[in-house]
């Protein structure tokens, strides 16, 4: 399983931006990116915000989306601890002949040890006198340095991508819909036989024993894959509350490959006519895995900047949560 996440190294005058997933790993890397959808320069366009880390420092890079599709224009921040100047500023770039600005205040952002920070931080993004783009808690700060009001239309998110590290157990935490609250998401993967706990190896080493994955949402066991060797690729569907979740996974790597590889979940809520109390699962059909990793633009794929609370008119939400989970001995 290979297919293009267009990750960008964290930003040094020495690093060159890379598309190979690899890097990731070699330099100890951590990234998270979030695609948003707005109103920039009169079209709809789409934001990226990409959060990185590794051993010498954090990186913030805000890419909006050029007139073919591309991100044409970029904004990158390096959190050095010693480059305290540049945890506050702005830049300023031409999107069509209409200025956009950026604005951020990492000063006294909270990171707690992750890639992102948790609090007390602002990062803006302004266009025609309109805050487009609001990320962090310090909103007032934001309204009162960049002095313009907010957008009429709310920025959409469309996708997030997030690689993740483990042995046989991979964490995270992701809302399925913009307003709605977190949920932990955990996958694990063990082997059948138990014993000492031993975990799946790379190449023909895990077919010792019958390897099997579980993923739980809120500790809930939403997925039980037994068998794991012969449906190392796959989908389900399953309800978070009242809302239905297709899950779809490649683990192939995992299993066949030798060397650092990583497995791909997939999570795409979808409108639900059903309205169940609690998290169940069926099973389902639905679209193939390649489907949604093709290099198709996303402004392309989704619905206008106006679609109502991020669903388009087919029932599908704009949203997907990609995980890129690393598995390291």
């Amino acid at each position: 399983m290979q297919d293009p996440i267009g990750i960008p190294a964290c930003f040094s005058s020495v690093e060159k931006q890379t598309d190979d997933p690899a890097a990731v790993t070699r330099s100890g890397q951590s990234v998270f990116m979030y695609v948003y959808r707005t109103k920039i320069a009169d079209q709809c366009r789409l934001i990226t915000i990409t959060w990185c880390k590794n051993l010498l420092l954090h990186g913030l890079s805000v890419a909006v989306e050029g007139p073919d599709g591309e991100s044409q224009y970029t904004c990158k921040v390096e959190l050095k601890p010693w480059y305290f100047w540049r945890k506050q500023g702005s830049k300023r770039f031409v999107v069509d002949d209409k200025p956009v600005d950026i604005f951020w205040d990492l000063k006294a952002a909270k990171f707690n040890g992750e890639t992102e920070p948790s609090s007390e931080y602002y990062v803006a993004v302004v266009c025609n006198e309109e805050v487009v783009l609001l990320l962090g808690d310090l909103k007032k700060d934001a309204y009162r340095k960049t002095g313009c009001r907010p957008a009429l239309i709310d920025p959409i998110l469309v996708s997030k991508k997030e690689h993740i590290f483990g042995k046989k157990k991979f964490s995270t935490k992701a809302k399925f819909h913009e307003r709605g609250r977190f949920h932990d998401i955990s996958i694990e993967c063990k082997n059948r036989s138990g014993g000492s706990g031993g975990s799946m190896g790379n190449g023909n080493s895990c077919g010792r024993v019958d390897p099997e994955m579980e993923i739980r949402i809120d500790g809930h066991l939403v997925i039980h894959v037994k068998h794991l060797q012969w449906k190392f690729r796959g989908n389900e569907s399953i309800h978070v509350n009242k809302l239905r979740v297709e899950v779809y996974w490649d683990v192939h790597d995992w299993l066949f490959s030798p060397g650092l590889r990583h497995a791909l979940f997939i999570f795409k809520p979808l409108m639900s006519s059903t309205s169940p109390t609690s998290i169940s699962i069926s099973t389902s059909s639905s679209l193939p895995l390649s489907s949604l990793t093709s290099t198709t633009p996303l402004s392309s794929q989704t619905g206008s900047c106006e679609a109502a609370e991020g669903f388009n008119a087919g029932g599908s939400s704009e949203f997907c949560l990609f995980l890129y989970a690393w598995k390291v001995e």
